[in-house]
């Protein structure tokens, strides 16, 4: 199993969240799905639930929430990019075009965050680590693989990142209209226009994808358990993959591959 056990590098998707209109619904359709573990957290985090793999941290799930007067945030899964200092983040951010959604806070002793969408909207968060670095496993199926953004405008879109977070894009030869997004030298996640076999509609976003052994007999089960399919699945250069959505509606990718994209 891919375990990870050191920081991740600034600018790399280290962790991922899901809000959900029913907590408990979500953990116990992503345990049958995946083979999670969670439950209801304490309620001084909001009962925000860490979900293990094999008992290493793989995501979240929280309840829909929302400060005072302000409307429920949509659901769906959010995608955090590592960072070492997140205020100096916030201000990268802001500078470079891009806007605050939730400041700066503590989560506890576990680290520090904020939430924020880029000049074309797509929505994502920064975690700067304390006692807790993001996922402890990737790659493996059950656990995060990929993250994408899917934008309007790809040439903006890169150019924040790369400001505000070091991502660094570059095009694809192999596949059309695909950019990667690299830290160093290493690719971390990709980048494309918005697909159109998206409803109409559909804002920017990024995409989390999930790791599984079989794509076709996964999508069936998300299906039984009251799923819905957005992409069948379809072979592409990294391997079979279909996006989906779950009973609630958050979207999200699913890929079986010899190895990561």
């Amino acid at each position: 199993m891919p375990e990870v056990t050191a920081p991740y590098a600034p600018g790399t998707p280290c962790w991922i969240d899901l809000m959900a209109s029913d907590q408990q619904a979500a953990l116990d359709f992503y345990r049958d799905l995946f083979g999670w573990q969670g439950e209801v957290g304490p309620p001084e985090f909001g009962g925000y639930a860490v979900c293990a793999l094999n008992g290493k941290p793989v995501a979240g799930i929280m309840a829909q929430t929302a400060p005072e007067g302000q409307p429920l945030p949509p659901v769906g899964w959010t995608t955090y990019l590592a960072s070492d200092d997140a205020d100096a983040t916030a201000r990268s951010v802001a500078e470079s075009g891009g806007t605050i959604l939730y400041p700066v806070m503590d989560v506890g002793t576990v680290g520090r965050m904020l939430v924020a969408a880029d000049p074309t909207g797509g929505v994502f968060g920064v975690w700067q680590k304390v006692d807790f670095i993001g996922a402890g496993v990737v790659n493996e199926p059950g656990a995060l693989v990929w993250n994408e953004l899917n934008t309007t405008d790809t040439d903006a879109a890169g150019a924040f990142y790369q400001r505000a977070l070091g991502l660094s894009p570059a095009a694809l030869e192999s596949v059309e209209g695909y950019y990667s997004l690299s830290v160093g030298d290493r690719s971390v996640g990709g980048m494309q226009r918005l697909p159109d076999y998206l409803p109409p509609g559909t804002p920017p976003h990024w995409l989390t994808y999930f790791s599984v052994d079989d794509t076709d007999s996964t999508v069936d089960a998300l299906v039984r358990g009251g799923g819905s399919v957005l992409q069948p699945p379809f072979d592409m250069a990294a391997g079979r993959m279909a996006v989906v959505q779950d009973p609630q509606g958050a979207v999200f990718a699913v890929i079986a591959s010899p190895t990561a994209p």
